[in-house]
């Protein structure tokens, strides 16, 4: 049996890598890398490596063939629904016989403009019909890190996202399931990863408690939370992005209840507190 992994080089493909290996032959395991340059570190690390990039077919084509096992990890925003169309019909192609893809939280009934391209995704693997894991993940608690740090460095952790609640969960347990399921678990076609869905309020006092620093607790207004992150130290157009992620959240985009996440692990999610806490170190 042989196993690729997309997105070898980014953090959530690195955690299901060395997860992965943990349960097959690091022999059997292959990891998607865009250059030879790219996958020197993980050829020293004993795996294989494919070069291949999503936005070119005949890269994708090449990178497939003989696995059967695949992790997509889906790409960045842009023209992902036509780079998913490349991954999806070379490994049709290749005889990939499962695909474990990393999905959006409750993608069946979002409306988020974030959800439009899993959607999209979804329906071609089922098209295709190619075994599969649809893992639609939740926030990663890591996604927070500018909003905390400028709590610590500002003395204000701003949001604006009003009651809104999110299912956070670090990055490594959302690998962790992604790579028990490209290894075989008997997992269902769809799982709701999400943690138990909280506001940024609660978020905020486990961020007192991981800290022991005190800070004020501001719901803003739109321009009140872009400033405060700019001042932080983001640029513009990327606090006006997390922007866009706090509307989601208040339009309750994730506020998924599931228990999928804690049965496919089999042991419960890290707390908050000790999240923030592993994240700053």
């Amino acid at each position: 049996m042989t196993y690729l992994i997309t997105g070898a080089t980014g953090g959530f493909g690195g955690y299901a890598l060395n997860f992965l290996k943990e349960l097959v032959p690091v022999s059997d395991i292959y990891a998607l890398v865009r250059s030879e340059e790219n996958g020197e570190a993980l050829k020293a690390a004993g795996f294989n490596v494919r070069v291949g990039d999503y936005a070119d077919a005949e890269s994708m084509k090449k990178a497939l063939q003989g696995i059967d096992r695949l992790l997509f990890v889906s790409g960045a925003p842009g023209n992902r629904q036509e780079e998913h169309g490349n991954v999806v019909a070379a490994a049709k192609e290749a005889g990939v016989s499962y695909i474990a893809y990393t999905s959006f939280a409750g993608a069946d009934k979002a409306t988020s403009p974030l959800a439009a391209d899993h959607i999209f995704t979804e329906k071609l693997i089922e098209e295709a019909g190619i075994a599969h894991t649809f893992l639609r993940n939740n926030w990663y608690l890591e996604n927070e890190m500018p909003i905390i740090g400028a709590a610590l460095n500002g003395g204000k952790f701003v949001y604006a996202a009003e009651d809104g609640k999110t299912g956070w969960a670090l990055k490594r347990e959302y690998a962790k399931v992604a790579a028990k399921a490209v290894s075989g678990a008997e997992y269902p076609s769809i799982l709701e990863l999400s943690g138990t869905p909280v506001s940024y309020s609660v978020l905020a006092e486990a961020l007192k408690k991981a800290t022991g620093k005190a800070f004020e607790i501001v719901k803003a207004e739109d321009q009140d939370f872009i400033d405060n992150l700019v001042s932080g130290g983001l640029p513009r157009p990327v606090a006006e992005m997390f922007l866009s992620f706090q509307y989601d959240i208040k339009n309750n985009q994730l506020d998924v209840v599931s228990n999928d996440f804690e049965k496919a692990l089999g042991k419960p999610l890290t707390s908050l507190e000790a999240g923030i806490k592993e994240l700053l170190g």
